[in-house]
């Protein structure tokens, strides 16, 4: 398939429309948003769903064995977006990837809808994981496809666009968590298929009027032969993996392991090849080198954000007081927390940073505020532990908890994305970008492991020595931040 330049997909795309963007962002914004609220719906559910004995309609498993559950869901989420990003690149398209992808997240939502076994949760977790790697990382490629490099609506389109997926996200826990938890789990994830069957009906009935050529170009197409090969080898892999479950080979400890153990490995190897290739010059070689503490500092940080659905989920339902003048809580709502202070805080950082000018801080100096936040995020917890685990805490706490490792997720969050478009090798743009996506996933590989401590040390001791090490850590960084600013070569 020939490919087809940017002049040509901007000329098919109507380019008034929405709020004066393109009308295709209609169509993304109302998608990614339904995709958001079946997603964030259904992990606001998950846990409780994961613990909850048999008899009152959960799987029964023990807690600590639900948040590594939890965690390696997580991960691998993240991590499917490299195969998302590689089927668009050389078989779909993204426009394409992404319908693909909503259709089997749909399914894995209405496989949770109805009650089943370990066996049929299992089914419904691979396909929401590999949907979500199919629609997630493509769905924003379409987005930058409605404009050229020089429009200058595209930033603001993409504010637009983030928006949608945090209001989907804000409301999604308040209603299908109060769907599942006061009625059924099942009528919970049902409600979230529906949400994503929505954005499909919204993507398919819009698409061809509203995105026109926009994310139809598949730029490095597989040969018929290279098609083939890849299918014979994906059968094969699938066909090991049902023999390895089926004889007790893989059972749920060693693929928690060999997910946490990939969580590691996998980035490394990107660093290597990256700095041995001979297509790296010397300059983003340095670059690449100061990308390396930013890259662990922000595994910190998502190590400690994303505990909010699994440690502090399985504290609001167990250590909180669910009321607050007089208002009865669900323990899903906090999960909603995390957007509303994003919808609130992102515009005010934006005004913050472009205000400020060239007195911002560096890089490295608001990565290190970012994690440092995310530290007090845990430290703070500490105050309501030493009213012992019998006491139920008022619920204040855990909605401070949240504010500040949203604080900290304005420092890292956009920045690094910014960040690693920059210091990305020219002929590893992609596969940076892939990167940085990785710490999330190797983040949540490791709290597969570490998560499991909660409960077998004090409450005290887990978030203390956490939260601790994020502030020593991000301590270390700010001492560092001149050396990794002059290895960045001339990169802010």
């Amino acid at each position: 398939m020939a490919s087809i330049d940017n002049e040509s997909i901007i000329k098919s795309v109507p380019q008034k429309g929405f709020f004066g963007h393109p009308r295709g962002l209609f169509t993304l914004f109302f998608t990614e948003f339904w995709e958001r609220f079946s997603y964030y719906g259904m992990r606001a559910i998950l846990l409780y769903y994961l613990y909850t004995e048999t008899v009152n309609g959960g799987l029964g498993f023990d807690k600590g064995t639900a948040v590594a559950i939890m965690s390696i869901y997580g991960s691998l989420v993240y991590m499917s977006g490299i195969i998302g990003g590689w089927l668009a690149d050389r078989l779909f398209g993204t426009a394409n990837t992404v319908f693909y992808g909503g259709i089997l997240i749909m399914f894995g939502h209405i496989v949770l809808a109805f009650p089943g076994s370990a066996t049929a949760f299992f089914i419904s977790m691979a396909l929401i994981i590999i949907g979500t790697g199919l629609l997630k990382p493509n769905v924003s490629s379409v987005v930058g496809d409605l404009y050229t490099k020089e429009d200058p609506r595209r930033d603001s389109g993409f504010s637009i666009f983030v928006m949608g997926i945090n209001l989907g996200a804000l409301i999604a826990p308040l209603i299908v968590g109060t769907l599942g938890q006061e009625y059924s789990y099942h009528l919970g994830f049902g409600t979230a298929a529906v949400g994503m069957l929505l954005g499909l009906i919204v993507f398919a009935l819009t698409r061809k009027k509203n995105l026109g050529l926009a994310g139809s170009n598949v730029p490095n197409p597989l040969s018929k032969k290279a098609a083939l090969g890849t299918g014979i080898g994906l059968i094969i892999v699938i066909i090991a993996a049902i023999i390895a479950i089926q004889t007790g080979i893989l059972n749920i400890e060693r693929f928690i392991n060999l997910v946490s153990i990939l969580g590691i490995l996998i980035p490394i190897a990107y660093f290597i090849v990256m700095f041995t290739s001979k297509k790296a010059t010397k300059t983003e070689k340095s670059r690449l080198a100061a990308y390396i503490p930013l890259f662990i500092a922000a595994m910190m940080f998502w190590a400690i954000q994303e505990q909010g659905a699994t440690i502090l989920a399985l504290y609001a339902d167990e250590r909180t007081k669910l009321s607050l003048g007089g208002l009865e809580l669900q323990s899903s709502w906090f999960q909603s927390l995390n957007p509303l202070f994003v919808v609130i805080f992102a515009p005010i950082y934006a005004w913050l940073w472009m205000k400020l000018g060239k007195r911002q801080p560096s890089t490295p100096v608001k990565f290190a505020i970012g994690i440092i936040l995310a530290g007090l995020s845990f430290v703070i917890m500490i105050f309501p532990a030493m009213q012992g685990k019998d006491a139920l805490v008022s619920p204040l706490w855990l909605v401070l908890s949240f504010l500040l490792v949203v604080l900290g997720e304005m420092c890292v969050s956009p920045v690094g994305l910014s960040v690693t478009t920059k210091l990305a090798p020219a002929a590893f743009s992609a596969q940076t970008m892939s990167l940085w996506f990785l710490t999330n996933a190797s983040a949540q590989a490791i709290n597969a492991k570490v998560s499991v401590f909660f409960g077998k040390v004090s409450d005290s001791a887990y978030f203390g020595t956490i939260g601790l090490v994020s502030i020593i850590l991000g301590g270390i960084l700010l001492l560092l931040s001149p050396v990794i600013k002059r290895a960045m070569k001339g990169v802010l």
